[in-house]
């Protein structure tokens, strides 16, 4: 089954006929004729969407999506509307309620399928991203919808019509209706424009006349490229053409208004759009934020030892593979517990991150750095040969040792030295260069250990026999 499609609807007859449909495409379908227990019914089956009529015999879809939203566990299931045909009025209201779509009697079935696998794609975007239902700490009730509503940011609207004249009118329409925002028109025959920077937060295109062909591809162009990809599309069907509305949501569109502009609807159907891409961004940051944090030392913004440890065995591979050198190095400040005992932990943080500061500003773009925990920190040289790890561990004692550090609070700068232990691993010591991370780290820090003895300061290089 492709999935759980959930039917509200006071008529038989009318749950019947969806079944059917739904049923053919490999739904699994459940149904209700009512409001009442739909909460309890959604709970149980966990339905991947909802296809609700308009009015039901004890309430209506807008109530429907009130209760959804008022309980986490239901708020992410989009539903769709269905409506009595050329009542315009009623599918205002529901958009503008939050109801993903409202498609008018009689159904047309390719654009009923085609809305349903955007929704659905949609939903298992939000899922991939480790957030099935509402996220959490963000809200799911209608006080949070309200302020998403008010707090959202101002956006960058490309409109891509057919011609000069179009594009003129549906921004004087759309204006009234999206003051905050910023409405450019571009000819499709143009559309490259909108994939330079800056790059717009939502797409109208228009897919009529002679324009349609253009407009499809365009709609699978941009979902293609990774810059555009999160943007938000809305496709523009003129002449009530099902067939190719259905067609622009199977190409990328997130929604489209099949019986062609009306600046009211479009407005909200924007806002939707872009409440989602807000929604989702701040996702994507976060997932962002969060792979940063597991592979960055919290305190000096420094890679951490997970990161450097697979990252260390790759520079190993490629060494092998590549019949080249490279240089490991473990630096470790000296007398560094003296430092919290004497003025306190917040002094010896602030020294780290200097540390971490100056030693990496030593560095090349292709060498690594990491702290590997405490004061002891990881130095990586690729392509490296002796005189170069000799030169490049001179020069970061020299950046340690040669400058006092400077802490707030404390009156005198804080003198330190620096030790390094660093081996050279390369072709004609096969057995350091094929030997694991756990082991080149391990003669790494006996060259440290040999530096500490020497009376601290020092560097110690070992060239591993093979």
């Amino acid at each position: 089954m492709q999935g759980t499609i959930l039917i509200l609807d006071g008529a038989a007859t009318n749950r019947i006929m969806l079944k059917v449909q739904l049923s053919s495409a490999y739904y699994h379908v459940v149904q209700s004729d009512r409001l009442e227990g739909v909460q309890a019914l959604a709970r149980r089956a966990r339905p991947d969407l909802i296809v609700s009529a308009m009015s039901l015999p004890d309430g209506n879809v807008t109530m429907l999506k009130a209760m959804l939203a008022g309980d986490p566990a239901l708020a992410a299931i989009p539903v769709i509307a269905l409506a009595a045909q050329n009542d315009h009025g009623a599918r205002l209201r529901a958009l503008g309620a939050g109801i993903d779509d409202v498609l008018s009697h009689p159904v047309d079935d390719l654009l009923l399928q085609a809305r349903i696998r955007s929704l659905m794609r949609a939903r298992s975007s939000a899922a991939e991203l480790g957030l099935p239902e509402a996220p959490a700490g963000l809200g799911a009730g209608p006080e949070f919808a309200e302020a998403q509503g008010r707090f959202l940011p101002v956006a960058r609207i490309a409109l891509l019509t057919q011609s000069a004249t179009a594009a003129a009118l549906w921004r004087a329409r759309l204006r009234p209706h999206l003051p905050h925002h910023r409405l450019g028109t571009y000819p499709l025959r143009d559309a490259h424009r909108v994939m330079a920077d800056p790059i717009p937060d939502a797409v109208i295109v228009e897919l009529t006349g002679a324009a349609q062909d253009a407009g499809l591809r365009l709609l699978a162009d941009l979902r293609a490229r990774a810059a555009t990809r999160q943007i938000a599309i809305i496709a523009v069907v003129g002449n009530g053409d099902a067939g190719l509305a259905a067609d622009a949501l199977d190409r990328g569109a997130h929604d489209v208004m099949p019986a062609g502009f009306c600046a009211e609807e479009l407005a909200l159907r924007l806002r939707t759009q872009l409440q989602h891409k807000a929604s989702t961004d701040r996702l994507l940051d976060s997932l962002r934020d969060g792979l940063r944090a597991a592979v960055r030392d919290p305190m000096t913004g420094l890679h951490n030892r997970r990161y450097a440890l697979p990252r260390l065995d790759e520079i190993a591979r490629n060494a092998r593979r590549d019949q080249s050198g490279f240089a490991l190095m473990l630096a470790d400040l000296d007398h560094f517990k003296q430092i919290n005992d004497r003025h306190g932990h917040p002094a010896g943080d602030a020294v780290l991150v200097e540390t971490a500061r100056r030693l990496e500003q030593c560095l090349g773009p292709d060498d690594l750095i990491a702290r590997m925990g405490g004061e002891e920190f990881m130095i990586v040289l690729p392509d490296a040969d002796q005189a170069r790890a000799s030169t490049m561990a001179a020069q970061l004692c020299e950046r340690i040792n040669g400058s006092p550090f400077l802490v707030e609070g404390i009156a005198r700068p804080i003198s330190l030295t620096i030790s390094i232990g660093a081996v050279l691993c390369g072709p004609e010591r096969d057995r350091a260069a094929q030997g694991s991370a756990a082991a080149l780290i391990d003669q790494a820090d006996r060259a440290l250990y040999l530096a500490k003895n020497g009376g601290r300061n020092r560097i110690s290089l070992l060239e591993p026999a093979a």
